[in-house]
């Protein structure tokens, strides 16, 4: 993983700016509080899917990167899934690094 980008989620962790978990990720979609989702390109087809739709639902970008594994070591927890930047400046320099990476 791209330690630029590792950089951005740590610091997002943080200051409070990015939740994880399934559950809370689907919630704050819902309330309209996400800038970012970042799906593991490991998590289950629907959980990909269940995130795709609720993305373009409500607007939100979405990428596919990394593993669980992967994102969970970066945010210090147990391996995760789904992550949601609920911050505005991390979700557009996320976004860069990302598609300047693939």
């Amino acid at each position: 993983m791209n330690s630029v980008l590792a950089g951005y989620i740590g610091f997002a962790m943080k200051s409070g700016n990015l939740i994880s978990g399934e559950d809370l990720c689907k919630k704050e979609i819902q309330k309209r509080k996400a800038y970012l989702v970042i799906v593991a390109k490991d998590a289950s087809e629907n959980t990909q899917k269940v995130f795709k739709d609720k993305t373009a639902f409500y607007n939100v970008p979405i990428r596919f990167y990394g593993t669980k594994e992967e994102l969970g070591h970066i945010i210090g927890k147990m391996p995760r899934a789904v992550i949601v930047l609920k911050d505005r400046n991390f979700a557009t320099k996320i976004i860069d690094c990302i598609d300047q990476e693939n």
